[in-house]
């Protein structure tokens, strides 16, 4: 997959097939609709685009509203890469940018830069100035500059419809398995790690600290999770603990995890933790003993799902 950061750089030598969106989490129905858009590429012979957007739109007109993505920027480009996809333009989105008429989006970007031949576009995609550009202003655009609208339809996982809103819900109630089966895949967290307190290592649960640079990614519920991390080449399972270390009057918030059978130093690496279960909520004990011994607890039952989901 070719990467695009602005249109400056883009150059097409054909007509291409394209679709729009910011695609935060690249979930089950993204991945639908990349499909759809690989099969019509592969037919017409046309080069496949996504046209995305960064920052996500709602992080510049609606800063109060504090969205949390299920991506950062990194993960969503690889996760695109893995679908196949030719070519992904990310455009960068500002208030100058937001103020692009419907028309002039479609004629400047879609027919003048990207060469549309076919657009797939979803039921409900509003764009341009205010939103004011929908899919029947844009089917009346492909008559005036000769492209092709094709409408998605809303795509059901269980009868729910799925959508980015929906997993970031499940993830901030704690329902990873949830948010996981929406997702397609289990949820990442990718960071460096860091010097922790040491606490875990002197109770004899040694921690990898996780510091996530980017603000904007979501993290979720606070509590245990059993979760495991691709090093030196394999999976290593574990349990990550996201909270406050109450028991110990934490005052920041932190993700560390516990490898099992793991011993490497991992200090300033960077490493990507994906949760696949929620244990518990996070818990104040009375004592650094009493918080060991729910870490033995919070162990068997961690090794006791992993049996259980590795067997699905």
């Amino acid at each position: 997959m070719k990467t695009f950061h602005g249109l400056e750089h883009f150059n097409t030598a054909d007509k291409t097939i394209i679709t729009i969106g910011t695609f935060d989490g690249v979930h089950v129905g993204h991945q639908k609709v990349i499909k759809k858009l690989l099969k019509s590429a592969s037919k017409k012979k046309r080069p496949s685009v996504l046209l995305s957007f960064f920052p996500h739109p709602r992080m510049v007109l609606q800063k109060e509203t504090g969205i949390k993505l299920l991506n950062t920027i990194e993960e969503r480009e690889e996760l695109l890469a893995k679908t196949g996809l030719e070519n992904l333009v990310i455009i960068p989105f500002n208030k100058d940018f937001s103020r692009l008429t419907a028309l002039d989006f479609v004629r400047k970007i879609l027919v003048n830069k990207l060469d549309v031949s076919r657009l797939l576009i979803g039921y409900d995609h509003q764009f341009g100035k205010n939103r004011e550009g929908n899919f029947e202003q844009l089917t009346e655009y492909g008559h005036t500059y000769g492209f092709k609208v094709d409408k998605i339809a809303a795509l059901d996982i269980d009868s729910i419809s799925i959508s980015s809103t929906k997993i970031r819900k499940a993830l901030e109630t704690g329902n990873i398995q949830m948010a996981n089966t929406y997702l397609g895949y289990e949820y990442m967290l990718s960071g460096t790690v860091v010097k922790g307190h040491n606490l875990g290592e002197k109770i004899g649960y040694p921690t990898a600290n996780l510091q996530i640079q980017e603000d904007y990614k979501l993290i979720p519920k606070t509590g245990a999770y059993v979760s495991k991390s691709f090093l030196n080449g394999i999976w290593v399972y574990g349990m990550t603990n996201i909270g406050y270390r109450p028991t110990v009057n934490g005052k920041h918030q932190t993700i560390e995890t516990h490898f099992f059978d793991f011993k490497d130093d991992l200090y300033d690496r960077k490493i990507r933790i994906h949760l696949m279960d929620y244990i518990r909520e996070e818990q104040k004990f009375d004592s650094v003993a009493q918080l060991k011994v729910q870490l033995l607890k919070d162990k068997k039952t961690a090794l006791e799902r992993i049996a259980s989901l590795d067997s699905n």
